[in-house]
């Protein structure tokens, strides 16, 4: 009994502190548990992707299922992780940031435009502007897990082709981070965001476009089952993904370019570098880690998206109508008291 009563008190006070998080906060919480979520889920493939699209010799030769014994070989299952930490550490910020500020552009663009569509269009636009603010906030977190991710323990410093003559070792974040910002400065930790921010925009309005409009055709009894969840959020990834992802290998040979030998040719501009990358590497190059990208992408947007809707429901976060109703109304009871007082 006295167990009974102390559960039922426990609830009443995770229940008080739902009730009292704003709006945005529970938005922050529900996207930021998605996110990291679904990051961890999906490292090994992120792992063998990055090595694939910043074409390491010794990986981009044998493949993926050889690129995953040589890790497992020769650094242990914790190889598959490398980099890791800085992922997930970017990625909680970045997914909080991303899902709040989706649903805080979709309801500004409906208060601020109330004649306008709640189309997929409004899905695109929100979902476009809120991956460029998250992107723009979290960036040199991915570019710290992108160069922890690049190094491999045991890589021979010289190749037989000479491809390798340095690499700078980094211990860890916290190191990653002071030897950037010394050798490069801010713009150091920025490097790679032009084609990060070409990439973001179509690939996270287009993410949300097709995961809301697919949804949209789901009949309400079955709008809250996982698996219908998780195949809407797999489709929206996949087809966003492709449609973006030279972009993604642009980005991350520009993040590793200082790891790499000084005889290569420095990428600069966005467009220049794709160029430059396409001719000296093949076209193919542009496309280089697709496939894995393909096994990553649909499990990880897909839990996402899942998670997100999950978490979603336990706060009580409203529906896309109910929370503008909500806002418009707190909105005109601040005003109001504003006005008496």
């Amino acid at each position: 009994m006295a167990k009974q009563g102390e559960e039922r008190g426990m609830g009443m006070f995770f229940d008080g502190i739902i009730e009292s998080m704003p709006l945005f906060a529970k938005e922050l919480v529900a996207g930021g548990v998605a996110g990291g979520l679904a990051k961890t889920v999906v490292a090994p493939l992120e792992r063998v992707k990055i090595l694939f699209q910043t074409r390491r010799a010794e990986f981009h030769s044998i493949g993926l299922f050889g690129s995953f014994k040589k890790i497992a070989k020769t650094e242990g299952i914790m190889g598959f992780y490398r980099g890791n930490g800085a992922s997930v550490a970017r990625t909680i910020p970045y997914a909080a940031l991303h899902y709040m500020a989706y649903e805080q552009y979709r309801r500004w663009i409906i208060n601020s435009f109330p004649d306008i569509g709640r189309g997929p269009v409004l899905d695109l636009v929100a979902g476009s502007f809120s991956g460029g603010t998250a992107v723009l906030f979290t960036y040199h977190l991915d570019l710290v897990r992108t160069k922890l991710a690049y190094q491999v323990v045991g890589a021979p410093k010289i190749n037989v082709k000479g491809v390798v003559n340095t690499e700078q070792i980094y211990s860890g974040i916290l190191d990653c981070f002071s030897k950037t910002y010394k050798r490069s400065g801010l713009r150091g930790l920025y490097r790679g965001v032009a084609p990060s921010l070409y990439g973001i925009f179509p690939y996270a309005g287009l993410k949300f476009y097709f995961y809301v409009e697919m949804k949209r055709h789901v009949p309400d009894e079955q709008k809250k089952n996982i698996m219908v969840n998780l195949v809407c959020g797999s489709v929206a990834g996949l087809l966003g993904q492709t449609i973006t992802y030279l972009l993604d290998v642009v980005r991350r040979q520009m993040q590793v370019q200082r790891l790499l030998a000084s005889n290569s040719p420095e990428l600069k501009g966005t467009m220049e570098s794709l160029i430059m990358i396409a001719k000296n590497q093949g076209w193919k190059q542009l496309f280089s880690g697709l496939s894995i990208n393909y096994l990553k992408v649909v499990p990880s947007v897909a839990i996402g998206f899942t998670v997100y809707d999950i978490m979603k429901s336990s706060l009580r976060v409203p529906s896309h109508d109910e929370a503008v109703i909500e806002v418009v109304t707190n909105k005109r009871n601040t005003q109001t008291s504003s006005l008496h007082s």
